[in-house]
């Protein structure tokens, strides 16, 4: 199960609002969700690794794209 039932649109944001709008989306997600998130702020990158590190997510997919950052993660 790869497919992605949630988005978060997270450009034009700085650090920390990124994160703090990943943590407060996937929350209410189910266990096994994925939540697409787009990012512009280069400091996401760091932080949503870590953020799965240490919540236990699974980062499916971090990746530069279109000059800014996509990732995938789903819940634990």
């Amino acid at each position: 199960m790869s497919e992605t039932t949630h988005t978060l649109d997270a450009r034009g944001l700085s650090c920390p609002l990124p994160i703090l709008k990943t943590r407060k989306a996937i929350a209410a997600l189910t266990p096994g969700d994925v939540l697409e998130i787009r990012a512009s702020d280069p400091g996401s990158v760091k932080d949503l690794d870590s953020f799965c590190t240490q919540t236990g997510h699974q980062l499916i997919t971090s990746e530069e794209q279109d000059g800014g950052f996509y990732f995938r993660i789903r819940k634990a």
